[in-house]
């Protein structure tokens, strides 16, 4: 199993950039999808911009460094990625914000209509803005199975929103059909890429997409709370009004006007002034995933995770997997129920094998083919079976019980 990775990795076209990013030694790291690893070019980015651009240029740096576009400038380079124009993408503020910031926006373009619709189970801070909303009394929250998504939208609902790849369980939902369907009811569509953008081709211009945010720490590999990105389509950009009417979105914000009028374009979606670090740490990671191209990327992670599940099953070990077999139907990782899932989880990060733990049952796998090997696969799986065979994990439960008591 372990020679036959070998002759994998051996063949594989994106081998070299592995050494493209900071990888801690002995640590097969397969939580890429809830915090990207370090480039390695980070860290001098970082240093230049806090050494010469901050320290040497300071102020002048909003015009000679232009900190002042580099939202417009990240952004650009993030629309490619995602089947966008250059002129629909900005990066700002969080996903949090950016959720919010988008659903009263289309909340206002549909006046009449309180309804968002969104499925349970969806990550909780796209539900929580909904729900936000609903206690101002501006939007009303409805929720609906995979499987009733479609006829749930009716001449009530303002707006779907949903996440392209569901956080737990890898599932992707069809964009292109579920905005079909929500358009022929008049309603708008939010899509979240969190778990989508640098990962998978993305097409949201194909699919006649209203709306979309991402996080830029994950895939994108920005760093611990990089700046978020969020998507209007062009024919709605002059139409849109954000609630966060803060300065930067102005169209003359160094007027120091006493009222506000939106900028044109997607700079109306601005809030407050850009955090020049993080973005600057994230036009790292967007710049390197750009060069190795998303569909080289998804190839490589379908091949990862198929030959993680082949490991699995060569080494004896059946767990319920909640990730769709087939990988095509799912994004860049696995999901696997266990009543233990959590102790499972914690006697294998003691290992170096980081995955992660989504409550109550879920342990979860990324695939991150930037910087992961067959071989990791190969002996995370390795891993894996000996604290299930071993019993292990029953330690660890007993270690993090004593911790507690």
């Amino acid at each position: 199993m372990l020679e036959r990775a070998r002759t994998l990795d051996a063949g594989d076209p994106l081998a070299g950039y592995r050494e493209r990013f900071d990888l801690p030694e002995g640590v097969i790291y397969l939580d890429g999808n809830s915090l990207g690893a370090l480039p390695k070019a980070t860290p001098k980015r970082l240093a230049e911009v806090a050494r010469d651009e901050w320290g040497e240029g300071l102020i002048r740096s909003w015009n000679s460094a232009d900190w002042i576009d580099l939202p417009h400038r990240v952004g650009a380079k993030i629309a490619p990625l995602i089947g966008a124009a250059a002129h629909e993408v900005i990066a700002s503020d969080s996903t949090s914000v950016n959720l919010f910031k988008l659903i009263a926006a289309a909340l206002a373009l549909r006046p009449g209509r309180k309804t968002i619709l969104s499925e349970p189970g969806n990550f909780p801070t796209d539900l929580y803005m909904i729900e936000g909303l609903e206690r101002q009394g501006l939007a009303q929250r409805r929720l609906a199975t995979r499987d009733a998504m479609a006829d749930a939208i009716d001449e009530d609902v303002a707006l779907l929103m949903l996440t392209h790849v569901h956080y737990k369980t890898g599932a992707i939902f069809d964009m292109a059909a579920l905005t079909t369907a929500a358009h022929a009811k008049g309603a708008l569509v939010l899509w979240d890429l969190s778990h989508s953008g640098g990962a998978l081709p993305v097409d949201l211009n194909s699919c006649n997409a209203d709306f979309a945010v991402g996080c830029g720490y994950k895939y994108l590999n920005g760093g611990p709370g990089a700046p978020a990105y969020l998507f209007v389509a062009e024919h709605l950009q002059q139409a849109v009004e954000q609630p966060l009417t803060g300065w930067m979105g102005h169209a003359a914000p160094f007027a120091f006007s006493d009222d506000y009028t939106a900028a044109p374009g997607i700079g109306r979606m601005l809030c407050g002034t850009p955090p020049i670090l993080g973005l600057s740490a994230l036009e790292v990671g967007v710049d390197l995933i750009a060069e190795i191209g998303i569909e080289r990327l998804y190839a490589k992670s379908q091949r990862l995770s198929e030959f993680f599940r082949q490991c699995l099953s060569e080494l004896g070990i059946e767990l319920e997997l909640v990730s769709p077999t087939d990988p095509t139907r799912r994004g860049s990782q696995l999901s696997f129920r266990h009543p233990e899932a959590y102790a499972i989880c914690q006697a294998l990060i003691a290992r170096g094998v980081i995955g992660d733990f989504r409550d109550p049952d879920i342990l979860r796998f990324g695939f991150a083919p930037a910087y992961l090997r067959f071989e990791d696969m190969a002996e995370a799986a390795r891993h894996l079976s000996e604290v299930l065979v071993s019993g292990e994990w029953q330690r660890a439960k007993f270690r993090e019980r004593a911790a507690v008591t």
